[in-house]
């Protein structure tokens, strides 16, 4: 049951490098006996079984961190760039839909997803090409918990400028300005976050970077600040609450902002999570993320059911020492295919 595993692997795929994984993956799921295998549009790896009505969504990614690892198995262990993060979930949820097979009534859909490390172009192709019933985000949570919520991000450049003065003038530097309105916008997060026991709750803030340059009549510094939100506080709040507070300073958002999401706990699918988890005698747990994942995209698209699940430790994610347990991997498909077995008893 590790082969799918280990040759996915196998192929170093870092974002914007996937398509040997790809076409790995379509090749593997083909043998395994998926109903239809393709790339689409986007560059992601599909595999169907079943042709019901009724779809269950399980997404992961394929690509990863660049940082090639030798992989190599030692004992348990499985070494590998993407072992954890996030081929292991990936692999699982193939094998899984593999075990199950096709159910009447019901289509699983497995999509292994390009450039979830940078931009999340996959994901955000196959939100609009999708309407499940049911979705699993495959992220590494360990085999015995379930994930229901993950943080949002916003990038922004803070910018301050002055006209160029003498030295010996005493006149506030550009530098110097932005180190103020560095400290106010801290202040603020710290006032936001004082009556908020949970991080999930909090907005995390980052400094990412400052530089600073002038010409002969002027001066500006920039700051590059990054902020973790919470499910209350969405990408629009966060900029208009920075420009309100950096008085005197140009804001200018960069990158793809995100929201956060949190899922519904008394949902069909986490109870058939529960009894998967259960039935590989562990006790089940939630946990709720300070990152980021394809959940975020696809979920506020779909409104489904929505649970994140996969097998590893998320500490190991784009570390040089990345590995996976292959007795965790096992029990995760099987988690994974007494769960599927269970949400299409239940919901038929």
């Amino acid at each position: 049951m590790s082969d799918t595993l280990i040759g996915l692997v196998s192929q170093y795929s870092p974002s914007g490098r996937e398509r040997g994984a790809v076409e790995w993956l379509v090749a593997w799921m083909k043998s395994l006996g998926y109903d239809d295998v393709f790339v689409d549009e986007a560059g992601n790896a599909v595999g169907v079984m079943g042709m019901g009505a009724k779809q269950v969504v399980l997404l992961g990614h394929i690509d990863t961190v660049p940082g090639e690892i030798k992989v190599e198995q030692v004992g348990n262990l499985l070494y590998g760039r993407g072992s954890v993060d996030a081929k292991g979930p990936l692999a699982s949820f193939v094998d899984a839909v593999a075990k199950v097979r096709a159910k009447d009534g019901w289509q699983f859909v497995v999509i292994g997803a390009v450039e979830e490390e940078r931009n999340s172009e996959g994901a955000r192709f196959v939100a609009t090409q999708y309407k499940p019933d049911f979705a699993i985000i495959g992220e590494p949570n360990q085999w015995d918990r379930m994930a229901l919520g993950y943080k949002g991000s916003a990038w922004a450049n803070v910018t301050v400028k002055r006209g160029q003065a003498h030295t010996a003038s005493g006149q506030e530097t550009a530098a110097e300005a932005a180190v103020e309105v560095w400290l106010k916008i801290k202040a603020y997060v710290d006032s936001f976050n004082a009556d908020k026991p949970k991080v999930f709750d909090k907005l995390l803030l980052t400094l990412r970077g400052m530089d600073s340059d002038s010409n002969d009549f002027e001066q500006w510094a920039r700051l590059k600040v990054g902020v973790r939100l919470p499910v209350e506080v969405s990408p629009e709040d966060w900029y208009e609450k920075l420009n309100e507070v950096a008085v005197g300073a140009v804001v200018e958002p960069t990158g793809f902002a995100i929201p956060a999401w949190g899922c519904e706990k008394n949902t069909q699918l986490v109870r058939s999570f529960l009894s998967g988890i259960r039935s590989q005698g562990g006790e089940p747990r939630f946990v709720y993320k300070t990152g980021t994942a394809d959940l975020n995209i696809v979920a506020p698209v779909w409104k489904c059911p929505t649970v994140v699940y996969g097998p590893g430790d998320s500490a190991l994610d784009h570390t040089p020492n990345e590995h996976i347990n292959l007795n965790d991997y096992q029990k995760a498909v099987n988690v994974l295919s007494a769960a599927l077995e269970k949400l299409t008893a239940a919901s038929s």
